[in-house]
This record gives structure tokens, sequence and C-alpha cells, in this order.
């Protein structure tokens, strides 16, 4: 185990430290000044024999030369994710605060109690192993994370499809992480040196697809002032992934169909037949048998891109993985904000794998950014998780009391003429309060408005029931508002006029 680096020019604070961590059988190293701790520190990244660096790093605030605030930012500058303990008498809250914004894992007041000391210690030396694991992960699979064997699988099928060219079809729910298993087919594929070319085929309006995805010749429609190649022959020698195939028009599919086909195509105003050399992978969150049936999809085109099906499992149904991710969204947004990771506690952590995540992979990575963000400190705690998250807890907790709480459906009493004509093994009813364990939680929520004496019960439920009925309709249409609104069975405007009202922009 590498060592707890104590920095302190008095003498009496390093001896204490350093007994009472010898007897919790953790090894310790002493400095008196910033300026040893430093060339120690470099020594040890020039891996020069019997210098190891440190697990945790404990230094005063005020020592002769550099202060422990200065060292500070200096170790952050190199060692973003060694924890710091920076010990300040009661009279330096002012310099703990300017501890805290530099990065520290935590103060600890002068005069200390030795255990409390102790246990600060053993917590930040916890955390330092947690995320040398995490990182170790991070390395050693950067691609694509999952422990689950669902994800397993999914690996798997990539492992073997790795030196074919087949045609991929990928299902799943939206944010279940598509294009990234289909980069991960490309990457290891004998296209891996050719272009990867995605589009999603829902986020063009239907005028400008067929230009997209074939281009178009100079003069064929207004504005075409020169000629441009489409998707397919940026593609070509590599790999076109076709986002939210269930979605492109019914016309452009007989297209799509001719070029599967025979690798030709005409741009949009030409007259000579273009030839590329393309691996399609296709996906959808939608059901392509159901739209065939409703005949809003080819079922040629079907049958011509379902060649190999890769179907991705929701985030629920691979909860294991959500501590890794979790900590992996943490490392990258802080990355592309500039800023110091932070750490989660394990409550926190065991409260997120609780949720249950609509938006999938997609939304617990925008959760790690407003986490990034919005948490106060370097440490994420249950009570700095973004508002959905906690009223997801305080709607289970009460369908839960509700559910504890109700009374037992009274049995019917039937004639004896009735009871004769009863089949000998009826089906069993739907327990009824699970049934509308919903509707037994909002009773119970307005009870404890109206008890509380609130005057504006109608209003305050009716917002939150309309907040969350806009915000899962987006979260299914991937922000559509007009789909949304068709979904719910409200007006265009209604939706629009709604999400300015509700504050949720």
């Amino acid at each position: 185990m590498k060592p707890i680096w104590i920095v302190d020019d008095d003498q009496s604070i390093r001896f204490v430290l350093e007994k009472a961590l010898l007897r919790e059988d953790l090894p310790t190293r002493s400095f008196t000044n910033a300026r040893d701790v430093l060339a120690a520190l470099a020594a040890a990244n020039d891996d020069e024999p019997g210098n190891s660096g440190p697990q945790i790093l404990v230094s005063d605030i005020r020592m002769p030369g550099s202060s422990g605030l200065d060292l500070l930012a200096k170790i952050k500058e190199k060692h973003p994710g060694l924890p710091v303990i920076i010990m300040t008498a009661f009279s330096d809250l002012d310099s703990a605060v300017s501890a805290f914004q530099g990065g520290a894992f935590e103060y600890l007041p002068k005069p200390f109690d030795l255990p409390k000391a102790i246990e600060l210690i053993r917590r930040a030396v916890q955390e330092s192993q947690r995320e040398e694991v995490a990182e170790e992960r991070m390395v050693a699979a950067p691609e694509m994370l999952g422990q689950a064997p669902a994800m397993q699988d999914v690996f798997r099928a990539i492992g073997r499809l790795s030196q074919s060219n087949v045609t991929v079809m990928i299902t799943g729910e939206s944010g279940s992480g598509k294009e990234l298993v289909a980069r991960a087919l490309h990457k290891h594929s004998p296209r891996a040196s050719g272009p990867f070319v995605a589009i999603n085929t829902a986020a063009i309006p239907k005028d400008l697809l067929e230009s997209e995805l074939f281009g178009h010749e100079r003069g064929a429609f207004t504005g075409a002032q020169t000629m441009r190649r489409g998707r397919f022959e940026q593609a070509d020698g590599g790999t076109l992934f076709l986002d939210e195939i269930g979605d492109m028009p019914f016309d452009l599919q007989t297209r799509l169909l001719r070029v599967l086909s025979d690798g030709h195509f005409y741009r949009v105003g030409g007259h000579s037949a273009v030839k590329t050399n393309v691996r399609v992978i296709a996906a959808t969150h939608q059901d392509l048998e159901q739209r065939v049936k409703d005949g809003g999809f080819r079922e040629d085109l079907f049958h011509r891109l379902n060649v190999i099906r890769l179907r991705l499992p929701r985030l629920t149904d691979r909860r294991e993985d959500v501590p890794m991710l979790t900590r992996h969204f943490l490392q990258q947004s802080a990355k592309q904000l500039g800023v110091d990771p932070k750490r989660i506690a394990d409550a926190a952590l065991a409260q997120l794998g609780q949720f249950d995540f609509p938006g999938n992979v997609r939304q617990l990575e925008n959760i790690c950014h407003w986490l990034t963000v919005m948490a106060p400190s370097q440490v994420i705690e249950a009570k700095d998780l973004p508002p959905e998250v906690l009223a997801s807890q305080a709607l289970t907790a009460i369908g839960a009391a509700a559910r504890a709480v109700a009374p037992a459906p009274a049995e019917p009493t039937l004639a004896p003429e009735a009871a004769m004509a009863l089949p000998s093994n009826p089906p069993t009813p739907a327990d009824p309060s699970e049934v509308s364990s919903w509707e037994n939680g909002l009773e119970h929520e307005a009870h404890a408005l109206l008890a509380a004496g609130r005057t504006d019960v109608w209003d305050e439920l009716t917002r939150r029931m309309e907040s969350r009925l806009i915000r899962t309709a987006l979260l299914n249409t991937r922000g559509r508002r007009i789909e949304a609104a068709q979904k719910l069975g409200i007006g265009r405007n209604t939706i629009t006029r709604k999400i300015q009202e509700l504050g949720l922009e």
C-alpha cells in the first residue's frame, strides 16, 4: 500500500499522526515543508527506486516557505486525483473555504480529535482506492463500459462480427448507446481504416434527407450552386450508420433498398449512376415489425437491414453498471469543463442506482454533467442529486407507505347459486393496491398537503403531474415537441405553452 504523506513543520503533530496511523497499519512518510514534498513527488514520477508516491496527503496550511494552499494548487495541477486533507486552526476557516475551492478532499481543524482524524484519513484512503479502480477500468475499456450479463452478450456479438461486413440492425430504447455500438462495430471491422459516417434520419427534414444521403448535382434545386457528395459517397470504403431508420420517409426507403441491393445510386438531379462500397449499420428505438404491419416501413427493406440484430438493454436491466458508468461520466464531465473530478458517496450512488432512468445511459450522462456543475462540494452526497431523482425516490416512498396503510379489499359475499356458477379455477385478479399504487400515492400526497393547510393543492399536484408527463414524453421522442404532443393527445401550442410555464425549457 502506498504511504500517507504528512506535511507539517510542527514535529509534535507529525509524531502523533505517525504513531496513530502505524497502529492502524497505515504506512506514513513525513515532511517539514512543501518544497521537499514537491521534490519527492517529482522523484516518484521518475520511478526512482524506493520512492513511492502517496496514497493521500495531509498538509498543514501554514508552513515556512510555501503554504499548504500553494502546495495544494501545485499538486492538483499535476495529480488531480490525489486526495489532499488540509489541517487548519479554527481561526483559518476562511482558508478552509479556499482549500475546498482548490480541490481539497476535506479539512482537519486543529486541535483535532485523534480518532476522528484517523477516521477521516481512512475515508480518504478508501476514496483514493476506489478512484484508482475506476481509472483502471476506464483505461481497460474506454470505448464501452458494462459488466452486466446483458452487456457482455453485446460485447461477444461485436467480437463475433469483428471480421464481417454483414449488415447489422441495432435496436434499443433512446439513450441506450446504439451509436457507441455502431462505432465499436466499425472500429473492430476490416473497414476500420475507412470513414465512419453517421446520420440521424429523424433529425433531418424530409425535403433535405434525400440530398443528405445521396448528394446532389449543381442546379438540382434552388440553392444548389455546387455539386455535393452525400453520406453514401462520404462513407465509401467505410461504414454508414443510419440512426432512427424507422422514421425514414416511405419513398426514400425504396431508394435505400436499391443502394443496398447493388451499391448504385443517383445524386439528386443526376443522370449518371454512382458506385459506392459501404457497410450499413441501422438503428431504431421503434418496433419495426409493427411498423411493417402498419404499412409505414417496407417489408423488403426490413429484411435487407435485419440480417444480424443486436438488442441493447435498458439501463434498468443493467443496474450493476450504474456505479461504473457514473464515475466514468463524472471524470468525463470534469475533463470537458476543465475542473477537478467530483467523487460520489456510496449513499448517493445507491440512491442513483434505484432511479428508473427513462432516458437510459444518456440520461445518466446528463445527470453527471449536472452534478459536476451544481453539486456544492467535491464529494456528492445523496441530498445533492438532481430533483428528478429525489422526486422519484419520494414518490416511491409515498407509494410504499400508501400500500402499507391501505385497507385490504373486502371480500364480496355471493349467494350459493352464484358461487356454484363460478368456474372451478377462476383467474386471479390483479392486486388492487399494485394496480393503483400511483393513485394511492397521489391520494396520500393530497392528504399531506391538505393537512399542512395548503390552499393550492389542485394547482400544485396538477403542475407536478403535467411536468412529469411532458418530461417523460419528450424523453420518449428525444426532444421532438410535436411528436410528444401527438402522443400525449394535446396540441402543439399547448405543449409549447406548458413547457414555458413549467420551466422545462
